[in-house]
Parts: C-alpha cells; structure tokens; sequence
C-alpha cells in the first residue's frame, strides 16, 4: 500500500537527511535512501515507516 503523497515529501532518511524512495509497492514494502553514499532502506509495517537507522537494511 503506498504512502499518502504529502507524506513522502517531508520524510528523510535519518542517517543522512536524503530523500526517501517510495519502495512500498513491493513484495517488501520499504523506504529507501536516494543517497549514493547511504542507500539505508528502511521497513515499512502495516503501513507505518520504521525510520530507525538499527532497523534498516544495509545496501547490498
């Protein structure tokens, strides 16, 4: 279920204060960092985004 519009917007990643990708389509709904030196992707749970750095999933 994608995030609301507005929502998106406002959001960044924690770590780095990038952008956030919009990833909640997917089989595994996510946010993930737009920033090359970061790429943190962070959950999304029942439709509420896990922004915490110890709980996002490092770049392959």
């Amino acid at each position: 279920m994608p995030l609301e519009a507005g929502l998106l917007d406002i959001l960044a990643c924690p770590a780095c204060r990038a952008p956030l990708s919009d990833r909640t389509a997917d089989e595994t709904p996510e946010l993930v960092c737009t920033s090359d030196d970061c790429g943190l992707a962070y959950p999304v749970r029942d439709g509420i985004p896990v922004l915490l750095v110890d709980e996002a999933r490092r770049p392959a």
